[in-house]
Formats: structure tokens, C-alpha cells, sequence
């Protein structure tokens, strides 16, 4: 074991989060160019979007729980969560490097159909699904092994944090790179960056051999690593209504901005997007470890979510009865920029703490449930609903409304921090 890894050194943090930061950048790319290579380059509709960006999450939800069951029991290749943090980067890396192929891929199969499904959203899916799954298979383990090598308390909710920021800090490069010198020198320079940064951090890190229970001063088993379903439905009920909102602005944006913003053509589309993405990361990049983590220890972490959730809620209307330029839609993703950091780091370290640490890969597959599903609720049913009405607002409507209930359900779980203070 490393001495940064002994001493738990801030470079350490960041190195822990890389693997993590690989996902959330090949996530990037997913959200920025898969509804928009759709739409502008193969002509699909709203709904056949939304279809083909459901793939993915129908595999997670057996793949997320099964990968991390498997991750907790399974030691090779030096590791626990290592091989499948190696494989699924690897996926996702070839994935990517697919995405601008798939006119080619599917020409190469021939133009009819398969199953009735044309070649065309036939690959589209498969590679949709390949991405997704692969992303899944990885997203799991890379934040299971933050619980493994970090003790509860302050030092876990550090180790979410730091990988959030550094996963956001990317994230907005992602969408720069995007939005400034296009989609396609986004995706080649991704499946650079996924591959690296999947791999190379694993040489730094070294994993318990074995995931023991945690004990307090005393030697007693810590009453937080005894897993608490009651408490863990209520969390997964409150994040999922998060993700329902968050899931339908990703899938969505673009009809928003094609109605009220009217972009000139698809690449200024594109660049919009990317910028309204890259405000919603970069920014929100600097709140995990300077604002939630001191927030957290005053207040606790989940009143800090409450107030950030409330607040993207708050931001999701704004762009509904503001939003009618660039620049008002970029001033409205600001506001959500709290709410964004905060989904995407505090509660995997409020639930890391509400299950047994030597099941926490399970768990952390079953938490993903909670993104997975409200992802299928916004491709099939919203996405329907998108399509067919008039004014395309009502994806931030929708959105507003889903982050508004999320606040409220949050107000229902425990704050086992609160504990420790």
C-alpha cells in the first residue's frame, strides 16, 4: 500500500476518483452526442430516442445488482472491484469510438431490418445498450472501492466528495470540448481518456482482501453497517424522483432548445447543449468539497441535499418561464448547479452508511435501481408525452416537479451523520 493511501493524502482523494471520473466522462459524451448524433445525423424521432436511450437501463437493472454481488464475493486480477472497473472501461472506451460509426456498422449488415426493427436503430440500440452497460458495470465498482478503502464518517463523505469534483471538473471538459471545437474531436479524445483513466489509477490503489464490518472504539459492530431497509427504500424513493427529473432534461433538452431558443442548425443545437452542460459541471465541479462537505458537517448531509434538490427544483422553473435565449437558459443552469453536485455525491455516502460494508457492492447495484428505473419512466412514458405536446416546456415542468417531490421524500430519511457530530 502506497503512503498516500496509508495517510489519506488530498492526492490520494483524487487518484481514488479517477476511475470514477472515467465513467462520469464517458457519461458525458453519452448525454452530450448520443440524442444528438440521433436526431441530426440519422433522423430519428423524439420517442425512437427515447427507445433507444431505454437499452441501456433495462440491462443495468439486472447487470448494476448482479455485477456488484459478484464484485463482493470475487478476488482476481489483484482486486475486487478492479476487474470489472478494467473491463467495463475497456467497453465503454470501444463504445464510444462507435457511436459516429453506426451509419457504417449498420451498412455493413445491410439496410432491411432485423426483427422489424431496421439495422439502423437496431445498432443504434445494441450500441446504446453496450455503452450504457458498460458504464453501469463500472460505475458500480468504481464507487463501491471508495467505501472500501476510506473509514465512515468524515473521511467517506471526503472521498464522495473529492471524486465528484474531479469527475464534474472533467465533465465540464467534456462538454467544452463539445461545444468549442465540436462532438466528433469530443468522442475520439474520450475513448483516450475512458481508457486511461479506467486503468491507471488501479496501480495506486491497493484493496482490502478482505470487506470487514466496522466497529466502534469499543469493538461493537457499528449500528450503521447493519443495513437498514426501511431507510434504504425511503433513500432509493427520494433519489429516484431526482434522477426522473435530471434523466428528462438529458434525454430532452434538445426539443426544448430547438422550440423556444431556435438554433440556426444542428451543430449550434449541439453547441448549446454542450455549453448549458458544461456551466451545469464545471460550476458544480467546485461545490462537493468546498461547499457540501463543510455544509454537511454543520448541518448534516441530508439537510444539505434537501436545500440543493429544493434549489434545482427552483432552477427547473426558472428555465420554464425564463429560459428564451442562450444566455437565459445558461444563467438558469447555474441555479441548478447545486442540486446537480449534490445528486451525484452525497447520497452514496448518506446510503454507504445505512448497509454492511461487505455487501456494499450489492447495495451500491441496487441503489443504481434508483437511477435506472426513472430513466425508463423518461424514455417510454415521458417520451411520449414530449412528442406529442405543443409546447416542449413541459420537460422542465416535468423536471421542476419530480426534484420538488424528491425534496419533500428526502425530508423522510435519517441523517446517520448527524450522529457523529
Amino acid at each position: 500500500m502506497l503512503t498516500i493511501q496509508k495517510k489519506l493524502t488530498n492526492l490520494f482523494y483524487v487518484v481514488l476518483g479517477l476511475p470514477s471520473t472515467a465513467m462520469g466522462f464517458a457519461l458525458s459524451i453519452q448525454i452530450m452526442v448520443l440524442s444528438w448524433i440521433l436526431r441530426t445525423k440519422y433522423n430519428l424521432e423524439i420517442d425512437q430516442i427515447g427507445i433507444v436511450w431505454a437499452a441501456g437501463p433495462i440491462a443495468g437493472i439486472l447487470g448494476q445488482p448482479l455485477i456488484g454481488l459478484i464484485s463482493d464475493k470475487v478476488w482476481f486480477w489483484g482486486g475486487r472491484r478492479r476487474p470489472f472497473i478494467i473491463i467495463g472501461g475497456i467497453l465503454a472506451a470501444m463504445m464510444i469510438f462507435a457511436l459516429p460509426n453506426i451509419g457504417w456498422i449498420s451498412g455493413f449488415f445491410g439496410n432491411g431490418s432485423i426483427f422489424g426493427i431496421s439495422t439502423l436503430m437496431a445498432v443504434a440500440i445494441t450500441v446504446a445498450l453496450t455503452l450504457d452497460l458498460s458504464i453501469n458495470i463500472s460505475f458500480n465498482p468504481t464507487r463501491a472501492i471508495i467505501a472500501d478503502v476510506t473509514p465512515a464518517g468524515t473521511p467517506r463523505t471526503k472521498g464522495y466528495t473529492w471524486m465528484q469534483s474531479v469527475s464534474n471538473l472533467f465533465g465540464s471538459g467534456a462538454y467544452l470540448m463539445g461545444a468549442l471545437i465540436g462532438n466528433y474531436f469530443l468522442i475520439y479524445a474520450g475513448v483516450i481518456i475512458v481508457f486511461l483513466f479506467s486503468i491507471g489509477p488501479l496501480f495506486f490503489i491497493t484493496e482490502p482482501r478482505e470487506l470487514k464490518r466496522e466497529l466502534d472504539a469499543a469493538g461493537d459492530e457499528i449500528q450503521a453497517t447493519r443495513t437498514k431497509w426501511g431507510e434504504l427504500f425511503k433513500l432509493y424513493f427520494a433519489h429516484g424522483f431526482s434522477w426522473l427529473g435530471i434523466q428528462t432534461m438529458f434525454i430532452y433538452i434538445f426539443a426544448f432548445i430547438e422550440q423556444k431558443i431556435h438554433p440556426e442548425n444542428a451543430n449550434q443545437t449541439g453547441q448549446m447543449i454542450g455549453w448549458s452542460f458544461f456551466i451545469l459541471n464545471a460550476v458544480g465541479s467546485i461545490w462537493p468539497a468546498f461547499l457540501l462537505e463543510p455544509v454537511s458537517k454543520k448541518i448534516g448531509r441530508v439537510n444539505t441535499h434537501i436545500l440543493a434538490v429544493a434549489s434545482m427544483s427552483i432552477g427547473y422553473f426558472g428555465i420554464v418561464f425564463f429560459a428564451r435565449n442562450a444566455l437565459s437558459l445558461y444563467a438558469m443552469m447555474m441555479i441548478l448547479t447545486f442540486g446537480w453536485a449534490a445528486v451525484v455525491s452525497l447520497p452514496f455516502a448518506i446510503m454507504s452508511e445505512k448497509v454492511d460494508k461487505s455487501r456494499m457492492g450489492f447495495f451500491m447495484g441496487i441503489f443504481n435501481l434508483s437511477v435506472v428505473l426513472p430513466q425508463l419512466v423518461s424514455s417510454f412514458l415521458i417520451g411520449r408525452m414530449i412528442n406529442h405536446a405543443v409546447d416542449k416546456s413541459l420537460i422542465f415542468i416535468i423536471s421542476g416537479f419530480s426534484l420538488a417531490i424528491s425534496a419533500i421524500l428526502w425530508i423522510l430519511v435519517k441523517d446517520e451523520s448527524r450522529k457523529k457530530l
